[in-house]
């Protein structure tokens, strides 16, 4: 690590984009939240949890408010969160909660458990006080109905998917700790109780001295590359950047449509995918980076 740099990087999904100047201006909000905790000599684990709270509460996003529902209509969420030593928190498949990072952070300091699931995961949330809540949105009815009509399931065709709008972020903070929280609603149309990547520590979420990486893309994909785990472990001998591009170019050989982003120990961004689109941004000494497609780049200083 560079002297006391601090920063944060977040994701909003991958794919197609629908609206990338809504994404961006999510992302902007999640970052700034975040890094102010950063600013104020924050945690790292502190900064993630965060920006993913943000994100889950804004509709646009496919996590916490706003996600995918199933091909019975039922609304289930998976987060995790992790930092540098090992810690670790996942929730999979709970419904009826208004944030899932915040009990997946909950499992972590409340339990010597790292994952619990489904009912046993609501109950521990109802236990901890977090109330009930409806994450559906009228959107996201909107696009069962029309899938429903049609007669299909995505969940079986991924050529019928190429929206993928779970969120991540990954931090490092004045001391050099590094964390990292990854929260979804799962593609529409899926079967009840299927699991994704990123509850799963070292799939879609993983955190070691050497980095941390959140990702989003196809869940199937990403768990059979096991891909937070592997980036980060390539960022044992060489920088984030180069750790991400030679992960990604293994992805691409499969033809497999996933995204993440990520940051090593010396406070190096990474960011790539192998869909058409994603969103995402990086927040370091004050300045502000977004991104939509990988190209279009704003900056805020």
């Amino acid at each position: 690590m560079v002297g006391n740099t601090f920063g944060i990087i977040c994701h909003g999904g991958a794919g197609v984009l629908r609206d990338p100047e809504a994404a961006a201006a999510g992302l902007g909000e999640a970052l700034r939240a975040s890094y102010a905790l950063l600013r104020q000599s924050g945690a790292a684990v502190d900064a993630v949890v965060e920006a993913v709270r943000v994100m889950e509460d804004n509709p646009l996003f496919n996590c916490g408010t706003g996600s995918a529902p199933t091909y019975d209509g039922r609304t289930e969420m998976d987060a995790a969160v992790m930092t540098q030593t090992g810690e670790f928190g996942g929730v999979l498949a709970i419904s009826r909660v208004r944030n899932p990072v915040l009990v997946a952070r909950k499992v972590m300091t409340e339990t010597d458990h790292h994952l619990l699931a489904g009912e046993g995961a609501v109950g521990f949330a109802r236990k901890c006080g977090f109330e009930d809540h409806d994450p559906m949105t009228e959107g996201a009815r909107e696009r069962l109905a029309r899938l429903l009509a049609a007669g299909e399931s995505p969940f079986f065709s991924l050529e019928k998917v190429r929206k993928y709008g779970t969120v991540g972020a990954v931090a490092i903070d004045r001391r050099g700790r590094l964390a990292v929280a990854t929260s979804t609603g799962g593609i529409t149309g899926r079967l009840a109780g299927r699991v994704g990547d990123s509850g799963i520590p070292g799939a879609g979420t993983w955190a070691a001295p050497s980095g941390a990486v959140s990702c989003t893309g196809h869940g199937e994909a990403i768990l059979r590359l096991m891909l937070a785990r592997d980036i980060a472990d390539r960022m044992k001998t060489m920088p984030a950047s180069v750790a991400m591009t030679l992960a990604l170019a293994e992805a691409r050989r499969r033809k497999f449509e996933v995204g993440a982003v990520g940051m090593d120990a010396r406070a190096g961004f990474a960011f790539g995918h192998t869909t058409p689109d994603m969103s995402y941004g990086y927040m370091i000494a004050e300045r502000l980076f977004l991104f939509t497609d990988g190209k279009d780049r704003k900056k805020a200083t």
